[in-house]
Order: C-alpha cells, then structure tokens, then sequence
C-alpha cells in the first residue's frame, strides 16, 4: 500500500486548485498593495516576466516565465516598519517590488506536473515553502489589459501552488498506511522545537518586526508571553495577513499586548485607537498618521467579527493570559494561540493544524507555560522516515 502511495504525481494535489495570480518583479510596493486590496488573495506572486510590457523580456536563460516569490500583505507592512521608512512610508510605498522578496533562496520552487510526491516531499522538507506546478491554461493568449496582474504565461501556461498545507492534507487523507504513527505522542516523536519567536507581552511591538518576518518566512508565528513564560496569545503573519497598511502604524506605535487587542475581534477598542494617534503625534510620525487615516474600527481588517471587542482593555489582565485554553476561541479572536501538549497524538496536531489553516500549534504544558512549537515540516519528516523505511 506504501508503494501506492509513492506512486502519487503532484498533479494528483493539484485537482481543484486555482491558477496563481501574479505581479511582474518591475511592480512597485504600492503596486503590490493596491493589487493585494482589489483582487482580494492573501498573496501574489511575483515573476520576471511582463506580459503588459513587450519590451521587459524573460530574463531567465530558457526564455520561460520563473515565479521568483511572493508577496502579501505582512511583507508590506513589515517594509513600513522598517527604520529607514518609518518617517517616509509614502516614499516607501515607491520602492520595488523586489526589495521585498525574501533573500534566502529556494523557497519557491517550480516542478513538473509528473513529479513524484516523494520528491515533492524531499523539496519541502530541503526548505521549500511552496512548489509551482504548471497547468494548462484555457486561454488561447496571454492577458494583456491595463492592470498589472496576470495568471497566464509563457506557452499559455498557467500555474497552481502547493504548500506543507497541501501535502499534510494528502497525508491524513491516507493516515492508515502509516500506522502506528499517528498514535503516538508528539513528545515520543521528538518533533517539539524549542528554538520558538517570542515577544514579551510588554515589549514594543516594534521590536518584534524581524520575528514576524521571520516567522512569515518560516511559516509559523511569534508568541507572545508573559514575565513567568505562560503563553497569552501570539502574533500571527496569517492573521496579520487579513489585515491592510493601517496596521503598520499600530505595530510601530504599541506594544505587543496592545497590537493583540488591536487585531482582535471586531477591530481595535475607540481608546486605543486615540491613544495610538496620541503616540504617533508625540513621536511625529506624520506619515504614519495618514496611513491611519480616519481610522473605523473594522477598516483595519478585510473581514471582521460581529462581536463587540470594545471591553478587552478593561479586563483584568489574569483574564487575558489565559486565553490559550479555549481552542474554539480563534474563531472569535484573532490573536488567539492554537495548543496542544506534549502527550498530544501526530494525528491530533495535524487535525488541529488543518482545522484552524496554520501550519503550526504550539505545545504548552498544563499550567500554560511555554514548551515549544510543532510545525509542519517536523510532522513530515516523520512521515517520510516512515516512508523511506518501505521503500
């Protein structure tokens, strides 16, 4: 059954899946962000080729169309954090697209449609982040209109993504074929990480920038933790995802327990929004000022909750650092950690994962204190050591 199982393409996961939009790497970051906010996707990709533009050729040797990266809204807002832009973001905003693309190589990767879902396996886990897979485009031309986005390509092709999500999602389709594995706990497994991203609860939020970028880049998240470790909420690149340019000024201007407030459910209370102008006034930070706007307490976010979150500054704050025990809780509240324990099953985590869309959950002990984190490429190496030893 295990050979079966190997036998599997990437097309097999590719079924279903729509075709990427993209942006040219001759964009602008505001480019980037008026087309993130219009079409409505958690992220775009990035190419080095311009279908609008005939004089900007492939600059690839093969003369073909090669996705360079993505882009989403957490690139953006981590750029406007930066030192250099913090007092000038409109100039920011001016600056190419590629000064966002992460440097670290081999996080995109294209494949074949035939490519085995053991290779595809052994890509991931090398530290590829997301596969690009061709498919067939229904277009008999390439688009060529006035907006800068585009999903079809050279030799009409267009291309789908498949992410750690994608093959975690296949793997528990055909659990049975690993067993015992999915009983076991994930402490026995060894696949807890210890070297987490951690920001204090009172710590400028500021000061968590690299780590939310990294963390973005890792596919996990910063947590967010109190004097005694106990782990209170978390900083999410998935959650800040849902989010637009406004949020920037609140990250330079709060600290870390605030901006949790901030992204919280139904939009940030009325008296932390007068005080994050007031700070920003204080610290003359004009620009960031009319970013924020005349700020709405929902304008912040692409979608929002019914729920009225306007009390969480008044309550105490015991009540606030126990957050992490309501697993259902992420749906009302956005900075919510999603846990488990060490004696937590593979199984279960990959089910806890899949449910609440992140690649991650963090493992705490039943006090709340901080043990470590599990991510999706710990699960998968465990699988393809199960998968190596039937080979």
């Amino acid at each position: 059954m295990a050979l079966n199982f190997l036998s599997h393409e990437v097309s097999d996961l590719c079924l279903g899946k729509p075709p990427l939009k993209s942006l040219p790497k001759s964009a602008t970051v505001g480019e980037a962000l008026s087309a993130l906010k219009k079409c409505g996707e958690s992220y775009l990709s990035v190419w080095n080729c311009d279908h609008n533009s005939p004089e900007k050729a492939p600059v690839s040797d093969s003369g073909e169309c090669i996705c360079i990266g993505k882009v989403c809204m957490v690139d953006i807002v981590c750029y406007l954090c930066r030192e250099e832009n913090i007092l000038s973001p409109a100039s920011a905003l001016k600056s190419p697209l590629s000064d966002l693309l992460p440097k670290v190589p081999g996080l995109v990767r294209h494949v074949e449609r035939h490519c085995s879902l053991l290779e595809a396996l052994d890509l991931i886990l090398e530290g590829a982040q997301n596969l690009i897979v061709p498919i067939q485009s229904k277009r008999k031309k390439l688009q060529k209109n006035n907006s800068i986005l585009n999903s079809t390509h050279s030799n009409y092709l267009e291309f789908c993504c498949l992410t750690q999500e994608d093959i975690i999602r296949f793997f528990l389709n055909c659990i049975g074929i690993f067993s015992p594995i999915p009983a076991l706990s994930i402490a026995s497994l060894g696949i807890i990480r210890t070297d987490i991203l951690a920001v204090g609860y009172h710590d400028s939020a500021l000061s968590a920038v690299d780590s939310i970028a990294l963390a973005l880049s890792e596919q996990t998240s910063v947590a967010v933790i109190s004097p005694d470790s106990t782990l209170i909420g978390e900083i999410s690149p998935s959650t800040l995802a849902a989010c637009d340019e406004t949020i920037a000024p609140a990250i330079i201007a709060l600290s870390a327990g605030e901006l949790m407030a901030y992204i919280d459910c139904g939009g940030p209370p009325e008296d932390l929004v007068r005080t994050l102008k007031l700070r920003l006034r204080e610290g003359n930070l004009e620009g960031m000022l009319e970013i924020l706007g005349e700020f709405s307490n929902s304008s912040s976010f692409s979608s929002s909750s019914e729920e009225d979150d306007s009390s969480v500054e008044s309550l105490p704050e015991i009540r606030r650092y126990s957050r992490t025990r309501s697993y259902s809780a992420r749906m009302i509240r956005r900075s919510e950690a999603i846990v488990c324990h060490p004696g937590s099953s593979i199984v279960a985590v990959m089910i806890q994962a899949l449910a609440h869309r992140v690649n991650y959950v963090w493992v705490i002990e039943d006090d709340d204190n901080l043990v470590g984190i599990v991510t999706f490429p710990d699960v998968l190496k465990v699988f393809r050591e199960h998968l190596q030893s039937s080979e």
